[in-house]
């Protein structure tokens, strides 16, 4: 479905290699303007072209011929007129002869115009660069304007370029060396607000160098909380003694979102859409970035921005923000967390001076990474395992096959395990409030949760140990827990791991930290459904109960609580961006269901999450009162349920 890309923060630009020839302006600018056309074509209206890429940056003492200077002026006015007629922007590399001095430089074109011409400050002169032999450094040009075919254009190194009516779409620019020194100029300029940095860059290719560059656009992009666009000069360039490969990149905020395939000798062409909302919101919540002033001032210079449609997105929309894609990243993740986690109540045990720990098996996910962190934490420690008490404690809805894989876990961990059935008490209880056991209600199902917690905490009691909290971040999110029941516990080690990383946790530690029959029970458990098992089972034995069926898969509730906690998104923009991540598996229909349930219940539920018990953080996505989440047990959730009806019902709006 078409959408208006600005309208939820998005932005889309492009870096571009052109097919080049040495010194020949008229091919060069028609190939720039056929990729003008190109990206125009895709809906892109932002374009990077490399340094110096009307003559070729290769072109050595030929930077001193007039008669190459003023085809590279007649060029860029060509160039220029191409974004003119497609509304377009493009910054392009280029000569300029000004004040009897040659400049690198950059050339900002919109509407037709030259808006503004920067100049490159760090001119490399050592190996195989010799830049101060032809051109003259911008370092001290601020405030200046250059002669354009008799216009006067703003010129020098403090020029940032705005969209008009383009909230956050401030661009700043530096040319390839700049940003390979120790103090880059885009540092400043982010400073200054450009949210959008670029780079026409030449880099000439050599071993090893293609990733080298590709972590110091990331790095740049993540320090500056900003896009980073660096196009690259082509293998047209001269291969007198060197090689380019036109390896040019788009990456925001330390993410790669595309690059150009290298050694291609024609026109190279890599898209993305920007997440200019994004970017503001993670400025915003870096109060470190904000109390970071530029240290120059800046000349703004408004430019024309005409936007189109959509009818995709042209960025990596990952359907679980919370897992790595790729196997390896991910096992390095998995192992990440087990450290956080047995670090965190090694040294809660070490301070509380307890050896013994106490925790409900349920045969369940949750319980199940718990035990295993316990486990660890006691090796790590010195203290024997059999140290640990876990306890099942069958009841109503209790299953064969979770109960009998938390007997095994207990068994093959060489934990001590005991059995303490729950129907007799929770019955006594029923009767004490009148309950008739028949109404399985909220009533029926919390009874037995609490009833597990008390045992617990008398149990820790009794052994002086410590009782170990099971529930996950996603579980907190949702509230999907009771309270003063499973919410609680002495020390929540899971309280920082969402639900869909906890499957991935356990089935690495079956693959690396345990084997044999252990394995084998941990892949079971991770292959059970979750539920509570809070029902009667049927009269089959089977659990009636699937928690997904009731609140919603996990799968999309982590995706909403990353989009809705992590980067404060709006709840239309979520559900944009889960139509582009789920809409081959669940309709438009059932994304909008499920978000207005987060919704309800990540604002209901608050007050659970108001009065935690302590728990390590794991990643960026944390809900403790006493860190990163503060937020009023009676906050009203309407603004919120009402974007997502006016998305539904635009008339409405």
């Amino acid at each position: 479905m078409p959408f208006i890309p600005s309208a939820y923060g998005f932005m889309r630009v492009g870096v571009a290699a052109p097919e080049l020839r040495v010194g020949d302006v008229d091919f060069n600018c028609a190939a720039i303007c056929r990729t003008i056309e190109e990206a125009a074509g895709q809906g892109c209206f932002f374009l990077v072209f490399p340094e110096l890429c009307v003559t070729s940056y290769s072109c050595g003492d030929l930077f001193l011929q007039p008669l190459l200077l003023e085809a590279a002026r007649h060029g860029i006015r060509r160039i220029a007129e191409t974004t003119g007629r497609l509304h377009a922007v493009a910054v392009i590399g280029a000569p300029l002869r000004q004040d009897g001095r040659l400049f690198n430089a950059a050339f900002f074109l919109a509407d037709g115009r030259v808006r503004g011409i920067v100049p490159k400050i760090h001119l490399p002169n050592t190996m195989e660069f010799y830049e101060e032999r032809w051109f003259t450094s911008g370092r001290e040009i601020r405030g200046r304007t250059a002669d354009w075919f008799g216009e006067a254009v703003p010129f020098g190194v403090d020029l940032l370029f705005e969209a008009e009516g383009r909230e956050g779409c401030r661009i700043g620019i530096e040319i390839c060396e700049d940003l390979w020194v120790p103090a880059p100029p885009s540092a400043a300029l982010a400073q200054a607000g450009a949210t959008v940095l670029v780079n026409p860059s030449a880099s000439p290719e050599l071993l090893a160098k293609e990733q080298y560059r590709r972590d110091l656009v990331r790095s740049q992009s993540a320090r500056c909380l900003a896009a980073y666009l660096l196009a690259t000069a082509g293998p047209g360039e001269s291969s007198t003694d060197l090689v380019f490969s036109g390896h040019s990149l788009i990456a925001e905020n330390g993410t790669v979102l595309a690059e150009t395939e290298r050694f291609r000798f024609d026109s190279q062409l890599a898209v993305a859409d920007l997440d200019l909302e994004k970017l503001l919101g993670e400025r915003l919540r870096r109060n470190t970035f904000g109390a970071a002033a530029s240290p120059h001032p800046y000349r703004v210079v408004p430019f024309p921005w005409q936007e189109q449609e959509a009818v995709d997105l042209r960025r990596p929309i990952s359907p679980t923000p919370f897992v790595p894609s790729g196997e390896g990243e991910r096992t390095r993740r998995c192992r990440e967390i087990f450290a956080l986690q047995t670090t965190g109540l090694a040294k809660r045990l070490f301070h509380t001076g307890l050896d013994r720990a106490v925790i409900g098996v349920s045969g369940g996910i949750d319980s199940t990474l718990a035990l295993l962190v316990t486990a660890k934490a006691f090796d790590r420690l010195g203290f024997g395992r059999q140290r640990i008490l876990a306890v099942t404690m069958p009841g109503f809805g209790t299953t064969g096959r979770t109960r009998n894989n938390a007997e095994q876990l207990a068994m093959e961990l060489g934990v001590e395990l005991r059995t303490i059935p729950i129907e007799k008490a929770v019955r006594e209880h029923f009767r004490d409030i009148g309950h008739p056991e028949e109404r399985h209600d909220i009533t029926f199902e919390n009874a037995q949760a609490r009833e597990r917690t008390q045992i617990l905490m008398d149990l820790a009691n009794q052994v002086n140990g410590l009782v170990i909290g099971t529930g996950d971040l996603s579980e907190l999110a949702l509230g999907w827990c009771t309270f003063n029941g499973d919410h609680m516990s002495m020390y929540a080690v899971n309280a920082g791991v969402p639900k869909t990383l906890v499957r991935y946790v356990v089935s690495w530690a079956a693959e690396t930290e345990f084997s044999g029959r252990a394995a084998e029970v941990l892949n079971d458990i991770r292959d059970t459904p979750v539920s509570p098992e809070l029902l009667p089972v049927d009269a089959q034995g089977e659990n009636p109960q699937h928690t997904e069926r009731e609140i919603g898969p996990y799968l999309l509730h982590d995706f909403f609580l990353y989009h809705a906690v992590r980067l404060q998104f709006p709840p239309r923009k979520i559900l944009l961006l889960a139509e582009q991540a789920f809409g081959k598996e669940f309709r438009d229909e059932e994304l909008r269901h499920w978000l207005v349930l987060f919704y309800r219940r990540f604002f209901s539920q608050q007050f659970k999450r108001s009065c935690l018990p302590d728990g390590p953080k794991i990643g960026s996505v944390a809900l403790s009162p006493r860190g990163d989440w503060r937020m009023p047990s009676d906050a009203c959730v309407e603004l919120w349920l009402t974007e997502l009806k006016q998305t539904a019902d635009p008339a409405s709006s």
